[in-house]
């Protein structure tokens, strides 16, 4: 099986590289430190396995696996995470990944699950699958999602208005379902409360 490893943290992709470099199935055909170079990697390898972070420069793991399932369907997607969030596991089967662990998994799971996904099959974390049903569907539509991430860096409703090409009072608005929905009282808590679910 040829994977290609990304992560954006130089020593935790080398230490899974070299542990899966120990078994005989694997090879380590490429690995990357940024999202948007995954695609070229798989294409230039014909990689059967993507192990992706879920958080690195240039594009998130969730979104490399929705490109993949698109313009390389024949390449199976492992999402490796140390963020257990329950909406996280939700948007990436949703974006075509057929597989999902914490990053602190024993490395003979991540061998398990890597062949597992390579046979066809789907492979998720126990805890992480428990957590997701108990948590549900998120509350938060698109658009009221795409505004909370524009607020991230506490940009005013009108710069958001101006960047989501909506009006303000539709922001304000947007902002004040959001702020509802996740039981908060502002907008910066429920930034906290839809990041801490993987709603965003």
């Amino acid at each position: 099986m040829k994977v290609v490893l990304a992560d954006d943290e130089h020593l935790v992709r080398g230490a899974i590289a070299a542990l899966l470099g120990l078994e005989e199935d694997i090879e380590i055909a490429a690995q990357v430190g940024r999202g948007d170079l995954v695609l070229a990697a798989v294409r230039e390898h014909d990689a059967d396995i993507a192990v992706l972070d879920i958080e690195m420069p240039g594009a998130g793991g969730l979104e490399v696996a929705d490109d993949l399932r698109t313009a390389a369907p024949g390449c199976g997607v492992l999402i490796l995470t140390s963020f257990g969030r329950p909406g996280y596991l939700r948007r990436a089967l949703s974006s075509g990944a057929r597989g999902f662990l914490a990053k602190d998994a024993p490395v003979d799971q991540l061998v398990g699950a890597i062949r597992k996904v390579h046979a066809g099959g789907r492979y998720i974390d126990s805890e992480l699958a428990a957590a997701a049903m108990t948590a549900g569907e998120s509350p938060l539509t698109e658009r009221e999602a795409d505004v909370l991430r524009a607020a991230v860096d506490g940009s005013s409703a009108a710069k958001i208005a101006r960047a989501l090409h909506l009006s303000e009072g539709t922001v304000r608005n947007y902002l004040s379902n959001a702020i509802a929905k996740t039981g908060t009282d502002n907008r910066m808590s429920a930034i906290r409360t839809a990041q801490d679910m993987g709603w965003l």
